[in-house]
């Protein structure tokens, strides 16, 4: 796979400190799972985090967690083109567009900058299985950028965004990439399937998988990503 409760959860814990364990970095307070396995996945109630470094030329990459809202990865990838890693948190919700109810996200994460870095903070949210892909990105830094063309700038929930639509090769792929960045957002994720679907962008499908972490294509020398807050409300 590329990356890889009807109620509202609300997830929140207190950020873990870093700390250089032998040569790897790790959480100074030992975290609840760790693993520096390439398609580790930890199961948390409906949620599963996910390390999936998917990309090649890919290189080291470990993922901790104490909950789907309190967990990070510290990546030590090459400064190359092409995505290397997706660690996400997913969740599964498998209702149609029409019939999704009001689903919504907010995250506050704690990212690196400097050289060597290319990375951005998004959601992903598949259609019919992973038929149809939708990326929401909140925040990026480095050269990186979404697959296809801008169609069109859009307001929703409140936020502005521009629109990209193009395909990968193996499915339609539709990009929101937010007029301004942060690392402590909203979304409407309802907002932008409906806007899809009414605009005749997407046909009518079933949301099935909503994911949230970083596309790194690079992070030379190993940096830290944090989810130090998450809550997905469905």
């Amino acid at each position: 796979m590329r990356r890889r409760s009807l109620l509202t959860t609300a997830l929140a814990a207190p950020l873990a400190a870093a700390a250089a364990v032998g040569g790897l970095q790790a959480p100074a307070q030992a975290a609840t799972w760790s693993s520096s396995d390439r398609w580790a996945q930890w199961q948390s109630g409906p949620y599963t985090l996910y390390n999936n470094i998917w990309g090649s030329g890919a290189g080291y990459q470990s993922i901790w967690a104490n909950s789907p809202s309190n967990w990070g990865v510290w990546a030590d990838h090459p400064n190359t083109g092409g995505i290397k890693s997706y660690p996400n948190v997913s969740y599964t919700l498998g209702r149609n567009v029409w019939s999704m109810g009001s689903v919504s996200s907010s995250h506050n994460v704690t990212v690196p900058s400097g050289s060597g870095l290319a990375y951005n903070t998004a959601y992903d949210v598949w259609g019919n299985g992973h038929e149809h892909e939708i990326m929401i990105w909140t925040n990026w830094y480095g050269p990186v950028g979404p697959i296809g063309g801008q169609v069109a700038s859009v307001n929703l929930g409140g936020r502005n965004w521009d629109f990209h639509k193009g395909s990968n090769g193996s499915n339609a792929v539709y990009s929101f990439l937010a007029h301004t960045h942060t690392t402590n957002s909203w979304v409407d994720i309802t907002a932008m399937c409906q806007w899809l679907v009414s605009s005749g962008h997407m046909p009518e499908v079933r949301i099935d998988q909503i994911q949230f972490g970083w596309e790194i294509t690079s992070s030379a020398g190993g940096h830290d990503f944090r989810v130090n807050s998450y809550s997905l409300s469905v």
